[in-house]
């Protein structure tokens, strides 16, 4: 038996906030007033431009996030995804379940038992792409670049930022669907099943083999997410 994805469920994927975009924690605001109310929240990944467990300079920027969060979580079901942005997440959250990149994809059931498989999207990127990805999460590199980081008044994370702020976290890309059919069979989906990841920030659904497949919206773009009503034909609502 899979764990449940209630009806009412809200899906939320790269909100990339940073110094220049807060409407993240506006959201978040809504929610702990009840301004927007929900049973779960499943935030899928990079909700920061840089939130890493061992990197202090991070950890203490976001902290009221951390703490709004946690609260948030006392009253509603909060399943955090780890992205290529937010990672070693597990020790800076009470209350809620963190799902790092070596759990996932992790598979739900729809509350009439449709299987839905979840992940941030950065993963089956090929050997190097794979071998980078558990690189920069060894907790041995993380705190040898935290030192560093320390000791040049922040310089790494700091030049990390300073790259974010240049991207345009709102780009097509072309090929879409052909990149997405080469990882679908890495997920072993069931016939007449979801695939739900964010990471690419296209707001993109299309169907392969009876599986149907979106990509969720950048938070940051236009403050989209998507909303379960699993007993309508479509399950899966965008609100704008």
């Amino acid at each position: 038996m899979y764990p449940k994805i209630k009806n009412g469920a809200i899906f939320i994927a790269d909100a990339h906030e940073n110094d220049r975009r807060d409407k993240f924690y506006h959201f978040l605001k809504k929610l702990e007033s009840k301004e927007i109310t929900t049973p779960q929240l499943f935030l899928m990944g990079d909700m920061f431009d840089l939130l890493v467990g061992e990197v202090k300079y991070s950890v203490k920027k976001y902290q009221k996030y951390i703490d709004l969060i946690d609260k948030i979580a006392l009253h509603v079901e909060v399943i955090y995804f780890e992205g290529n942005h937010d990672f070693s997440l597990v020790n800076l959250f009470k209350n809620l379940k963190v799902i790092p990149i070596k759990q996932q994809p992790m598979t739900f059931n729809l509350e009439d038992d449709t299987l839905v498989y979840l992940s941030h999207g950065d993963k089956y990127g090929g050997f190097i792409h794979t071998a980078y990805t558990k690189l920069i999460r060894s907790h041995c590199l993380l705190n040898l670049l935290n030192f560093i980081d320390i000791k040049k008044d922040n310089f790494i994370s700091k030049k990390i930022e300073n790259n974010q702020y240049k991207k345009n976290l709102c780009t097509k890309i072309d090929n879409f669907e052909e990149i997405i059919k080469f990882k679908i069979p890495y997920y072993k989906a069931k016939k007449n099943s979801y695939i739900i990841e964010g990471h690419y920030h296209q707001n993109h659904i299309f169907e392969e083999n009876t599986v149907k497949y979106i990509n969720l919206p950048s938070f940051a773009c236009n403050q989209s997410y998507f909303i379960v009503e699993c007993f309508k034909r479509n399950k899966f609502t965008l609100v704008n």
